[in-house]
């Protein structure tokens, strides 16, 4: 027996909807990215310092080694790929910057860790005067999970920073910071590559891990219209390659 026509219509009206009602998928966003995107910026690091006990990155690449690690080298390219290891000295963990100018884009990046390493993206507009060194948002990844954050009206709101030093931070305001972040569980492993895809869209951020969308937040910072600068933030250590970053908008 043939379905009858409004059965057909029915179908055809629920199969629509759910297509609708469906989450953006880790597709969706490789998808978005080369369909919509603006490739501004890449690195392969296939290349050698010129001078071997020197910091000297390249390709536009800057560190903060000269200031918090008494400008010891702890950014090396080694083997085709970055690799970045804090030393003793420093007083702050790595931060290697790159700037870049887009409203909405995301950062797409080959990484290994070890064991108690993770290491952040950071999105970052310095002239942007409330917050502490600009700091807008960030994903940071480690083998356990990736946490999104608003840091820009979260954390490193300078008037929220002026509060902690001073140890009057209200139980209103550490209430509301726990609402500027959020945690996702990831089971990777260690010495292992891995590629995320970090989207900043809007006031979401979204991130995908080896294919897999592992996670979004929404929160009104991560919507700031001047994002000039990504940092790649590494407390211990990390290796990184393929660095790619995308403007949508």
């Amino acid at each position: 027996m043939k379905p009858s026509p409004i059965f057909l219509a029915a179908c055809a009206a629920l199969s629509s909807f759910a297509f609708l009602s469906q989450p953006a998928s880790a597709a969706d966003d490789a998808a978005l990215l080369k369909e919509k995107g603006t490739l501004l910026f890449e690195d392969s690091f296939d290349r050698d310092e010129p001078t071997p006990d020197k910091e000297e990155i390249g390709n536009g690449w800057t560190t903060n080694s000269a200031w918090r690690a008494q400008g010891k080298k702890q950014a090396d390219l080694l083997d085709g790929t970055l690799s970045v290891i804090r030393v003793p000295e420093a007083n702050h963990g790595v931060a290697i910057f790159h700037d870049v100018a887009f409203q909405d884009g995301a950062v797409q990046i080959r990484f290994k860790l070890n064991e108690g390493e993770d290491f952040g993206i950071d999105f970052v507009d310095r002239e942007e005067k409330s917050v502490h060194a600009g700091h807008l948002c960030m994903a940071k990844i480690s083998l356990k999970g990736v946490n999104l954050q608003d840091s820009k009206t979260g954390a490193m709101k300078l008037e929220i920073q002026e509060q902690r030093k001073a140890g009057k931070l209200s139980p209103e305001v550490a209430k509301m910071l726990k609402t500027k972040s959020q945690n996702f569980p990831l089971d990777l492993k260690a010495g292992e590559w891995h590629e995320a895809i970090i989207v900043v869209e809007g006031d979401t951020m979204r991130a995908t891990i080896d294919g897999e969308l592992v996670g979004e937040f929404q929160s009104e910072g991560i919507a700031h219209p001047t994002k000039r600068m990504i940092t790649l933030a590494v407390n211990k250590a990390a290796t990184v390659d393929g660095v790619k970053v995308w403007k949508l908008k």
